[in-house]
């Protein structure tokens, strides 16, 4: 069986009850979640043998989030413990025609003071096929940048397959470097990347080019030039979300693997329960498309969609539908039937 190593941090996830403001709160549901880990959640959930490696801090919250990954079956043996605080992220579930909000205080956690030597990474990756890491890592300090980058090094030096999903989030690149400073010489390494043109366009240092995702005759060139760019990558993908509201999304993706162009099926998604956690979710079916599928970009893609759209029927960061659910819907089962 395959082994899939992510790296990034687990969080504390602190939310009001249902659809409450943060002023209306007078209590926070706990659970964890983070965008790397949710991946692994996903995998693991799909039979994969996932690995998530990260610093804790080394007191009970710590020990409760290591608690978490064993309980969902990622394997966590190589958890290296230190650093302050466990990161934390508040959100507010928006509804109808208001969004959802995410408020981050992870400013000083294990993960943001984690430095490059932290992990031994050869020992880490010695029996793994594939390591993923995403642009929140690299977003949350320097030191985190270069430890992300000393992980694709050595993934890179073992041969495996080499993952990430661009994640730009502008509330957390605040150390002084912006994306086009530090993205470009760790993406140089990756096979697999998730994001949508744009985003990776401008973590590349490149002008904005506005794509239109249904011109299946302009895209092949403005995914080229990403192949161009960074000469190990084999595999782009982009989640294709419309958002109707906050509770109604319509749902696709696309795939381009260097010749051709393919499209997942637009599907509508209401209502949504909890959309954080849908493009891990995404991205963890792509993982487990790519390595089952090897030979059909089609069927990993459609999958990957499969995923994410479920997700969204999920109250909490994990994808938590079964590989038999996300297969259903795949092949095109999108009905909600009583399972009898």
């Amino acid at each position: 069986m395959s082994k899939v190593v992510s790296f990034g941090e687990i969080m504390l996830r602190l939310s009001p009850e249902g659809n409450l403001r943060f002023g209306q709160a007078t209590s926070f549901g706990a659970t964890y979640g983070g965008g790397e880990f949710n991946v692994a959640v996903s995998l693991a959930n799909y039979g994969i043998n996932a690995e998530f490696v990260t610093r804790l801090p080394d007191n009970d919250i710590g020990t409760c989030a290591l608690r978490e990954m064993r309980k969902m079956n990622v394997e966590s043996k190589n958890i290296v413990f230190g650093g302050e605080r466990l990161g934390i992220y508040f959100l507010e579930t928006g509804a109808g025609t208001r969004g959802s909000n995410v408020v981050y205080d992870r400013a000083h956690s294990s993960m943001a003071t984690i430095e490059k030597g932290t992990i031994d990474w050869e020992n880490v990756l010695k029996d793994a096929a594939w390591f993923h890491w995403s642009g929140i890592t690299a977003a949350i300090s320097q030191s985190a940048a270069e430890a992300c980058l000393e992980a694709v090094k050595v993934a890179h030096k073992l041969g495996l397959t080499i993952s990430c999903d661009l994640n730009y989030r502008s509330k957390l690149w605040q150390y002084g470097k912006a994306p086009c400073e530090v993205m470009p010489e760790i993406l140089q390494y990756c096979n697999v990347i998730l994001g949508d043109i744009d985003t990776a366009y401008f973590m590349l240092g490149k002008a904005k080019v506005n794509p239109n995702y249904q011109d299946e005759k302009t895209l092949p060139v403005l995914y080229t030039a990403l192949f161009d760019l960074l000469l190990n990558l084999k595999t782009v993908a982009t989640t294709l979300r419309y958002s109707v509201s906050a509770s109604h999304q319509r749902i696709g993706g696309i795939l381009f693997d260097g010749k051709a162009i393919y499209q997942g099926a637009v599907k509508e998604v209401t209502p949504v329960i909890d959309r954080v956690g849908s493009g891990d979710a995404f991205m963890g079916g792509l993982i487990y498309g790519l390595l089952e599928y090897p030979n059909n970009s089609q069927r990993a893609l459609n999958f990957a969609v499969a995923a994410c759209c479920l997700k969204h029927t999920i109250a909490g960061d994990y994808n938590l539908a079964t590989l038999k659910e996300v297969e259903n819907m795949a092949d095109g089962d999108s009905a909600g039937l009583v399972s009898r």
